[in-house]
């Protein structure tokens, strides 16, 4: 294999030719059809009569990849004579197409056929790294995009999970007739090529289209693969050295802030403001040479003839004049540079953002930034930004890549009283980035979720392998932007094209058990909502409601959401019925009718909270002068809490209908560990659903 793959690279070729891919997949255990390389018409024919006929003709040459467009191939030759003449028709076809081309000959090659057709692939995502894909193949495999994504090197259950995850995963069973895929040989390919790729990083692409799926294995009839130079790998610093670094910046003794100033309005002076009114305990100096005292604390003219120890420093400078003064911050000993100044990579300033890098990795320094409004750790009393002061304490950690949805992020946390114990700005990313911020949240004692808004992923492998260590413990929500704006990058096979969409990210997110948000109020209504609700022990959804109506359209939530909503037994259903009015529907949902009393709501939602075979409640509330909003809120939090107290741990979220005394109701509830939302059937359950995935991730399900 290095032979064959070094020899195309020494002669300037990305492609490999089609018997050099097979002579690759054979190493590998990936089956092909038998084939031969024929130089003329007679050695075609020969070919074909020994390999038996009907076979398939394509052109091998290093100068045309896709054989079909340069008419290449030809497909179902059954004759001696048509295999001549086939091999004439590609020879013409093929100079026609490119008079240049070298050409080494035709491939003569077994007619393989029957089951089903899909591709199997591995591109070198810029994100990522070697990614594999798997979808339905054939000619329509671009159109139809039915395709997912896994990192190499894969397990053979992700290979097998796999097959679930493209919307065709049926087919592959077998419907109306049609013989199943053998679907261990067909993971046991994708596996293989997921080695492949992971043991030869010059593979920067792999695209078997179509591999030939049956009940007797899996065939790779066509083979493209394309080779380049070894793709850079980045240091990473081990979890222990991350964790110090970390601790330094969020916990920091003391303090400094460069361009610190007494004058309102100025960025330093909100720094310093915060800061000291934030309550920090701290030392807190600040750093301006033309100014003895800042805000009653005595000044440095440089952080160097600060005469104690600095853990972290909050840049408050014109980005001029930033390296400079790293360069001191790095010769002090300091662990974190908070770099608030813009005017770097964002405005096309890479040689400077480049530079304070390369000052910081030199002093061991950690930069958060640049063109960051800062970070707040509330365990600390710790506000370390120019935007507004926090104090909520609580137990999410917020992350957030632009200022704008930092500030909103504030603003919902302060106004619906979720409390954070961080929100992190992370600006450019020049150094410290997603990666670092989970392995300290991880092991946070103060942080029960991680939620965290990115446009991009620096590394995508170190975020994935810092996700699966913290996933087991506490979830990770994530707000990817720009999931329309990537579309597909100019590829040389079928599965480059593919890999350039958001499916990526969605599909090896999922892969690293992280609940990706599609919305930025869906990030934060699930880091509110999460910590909040128990964790369901299985996957039996019961709907009571008190409107039929909303039953209906809480059930199409339920399956929207990936959830299950429960075959009720006849001895629970007859359970049920013993509380609801004749009238009224057993089954599920459980409709107990709106004209019923507070009684009703009660024994129906205990009895769901007390039967094991229940896991998840999802209520209906219709407003009405029978239970009015804040009665049924008071009802449902004290049965919650009174079979919670007896160990009934179980998630209960409530869609409420009604005039505006809903939204105090629902106020209520979410105080008391209910989540609840008025004027939506849909977000409640979606909240449930996000939890549930994080669940599955985490292996907590029974």
């Amino acid at each position: 294999m290095r032979e064959i793959i070094e020899k195309a690279l020494a002669e300037g070729r990305t492609a490999l030719t089609a018997p050099e891919g097979r002579a690759i997949c054979q190493q590998y255990g990936i089956a092909t059809p038998g084939e031969g390389l024929a130089t003329s018409a007679a050695e075609a024919e020969a070919l074909a009569t020994e390999l038996g006929l009907p076979v398939v003709l394509k052109i091998v040459s290093p100068d045309i990849l896709h054989k079909t467009d340069a008419g290449g191939v030809l497909v179902g030759l059954r004759t001696a004579e048509e295999v001549r003449q086939g091999y004439d028709t590609i020879l013409a076809n093929a100079r026609a197409y490119d008079a240049d081309a070298r050409i080494d000959g035709v491939q003569v090659q077994q007619l393989v056929g029957g089951g089903h057709e899909v591709i199997v692939g591995a591109v070198t995502d810029p994100t990522f790294g070697k990614v594999v894909a798997f979808g339905l193949g054939g000619v329509l495999v671009e159109v139809l995009k039915d395709v997912t994504f896994r990192l190499a090197p894969l397990s053979g259950d992700d290979a097998l999970a796999m097959l679930d995850d493209i919307k065709a995963a049926e087919v592959l069973r077998g419907v109306r007739g049609a013989e199943p895929a053998d679907r261990k040989a067909l993971a046991d390919l994708i596996e293989r090529v997921g080695r492949l790729v992971d043991d030869h990083p010059e593979i920067i692409e792999i695209d078997l289209n179509p591999v030939f799926a049956s009940s007797k294995g899996a065939v790779a009839a066509d083979v493209r693969i394309i080779v380049g130079e070894r793709p850079a790998q980045g240091e990473r610093l081990s979890r222990d050295v991350i964790l110090g670094q970390m601790t330094r910046i969020f916990k920091p003794r003391s303090i400094a802030v460069i361009g610190a100033s007494n004058e309102q309005g100025k960025i330093g002076n909100s720094v310093m403001r915060n800061l000291i009114n934030g309550g920090y305990q701290g030392r807190i100096f600040p750093i301006n040479p033309k100014a003895p005292e800042i805000m009653g604390l005595p000044a440095y003219d440089s952080i160097a003839a600060v005469p104690y120890d600095i853990d972290v420093a909050v840049f408050a400078i014109p980005a001029a004049f930033v390296a400079g003064a790293l360069e001191q911050a790095g010769q002090k000993g300091v662990a974190g540079a908070i770099m608030i100044p813009s005017g770097f990579a964002e405005t096309g300033n890479h040689e400077g953002q480049a530079e304070i890098v390369a000052i910081a990795r030199k002093h061991g320094v950690r930069i958060l930034g640049p063109n960051i409004y800062g970070y707040y750790y509330t365990p600390e009393n710790l506000c370390a930004t120019f935007c507004t002061p926090y104090d909520v304490k609580g137990s999410v950690a917020l992350t957030s890549q632009s200022g704008g949805i930092g500030m909103a992020i504030l603003g919902f946390s302060r106004t619906t009283k979720m409390g954070v114990s961080a929100i992190v700005g992370v600006g450019n990313k020049a150094d410290v980035d997603e990666d670092d911020l989970l392995t300290f949240f991880g092991q946070d004692d103060n942080t029960r979720a991680i939620a965290m808004h990115l446009e991009d992923l620096k590394d995508g492998r170190g975020f994935v392998a810092a996700a699966r260590e913290v996933v087991p413990h506490k979830p990770i929500i994530v707000l990817k932007a720009g999931r329309t704006a990537l579309g597909a990058r100019a590829a040389g096979s079928h599965t480059g094209a593919l890999a350039g969409d958001d499916k990526v990210y969605d599909d090896i997110l999922r892969q690293a058990g992280v609940v990706r948000a599609p919305g930025l109020n869906d990030m934060l209504e699930y880091a509110r909502a999460l910590p909040l609700m128990p964790t369901p022990q299985g996957e039996n959804v019961v709907i009571i409601t008190g409107a039929g109506g909303s039953g209906v359209l809480l059930s199409d939530a339920v399956v929207d959401a990936g959830l299950s909503l429960m075959e009720i037994p006849p001895d629970l259903d007859e359970a049920f019925r013993a509380y609801i009015p004749p009238f009224g529907a057993a089954g599920n949902p459980i409709d107990i009718t709106g004209g019923e009393p507070p009684s009703t709501y009660e024994n129906t939602v205990r009895l769901g909270l007390t039967d094991e075979r229940i896991h998840a409640l999802v209520l209906g509330y219709w407003h009405t002068i029978v239970t009015p909003p804040m009665v049924f809120a008071e009802l449902i939090a004290r049965v919650v809490g009174e079979e919670r107290a007896k160990g009934n741990h179980k998630p209960v979220v409530a869609s409420l209908a009604g005039d505006t005394e809903v939204e105090e109701a629902c106020d209520y509830l979410f105080e008391h560990g209910v989540i609840a939302y008025p004027y939506t059937t849909e977000k409640p359950v979606a909240v449930l659903g996000a939890k549930y995935r994080w669940a599955r991730a985490a292996g907590l399900l029974r």
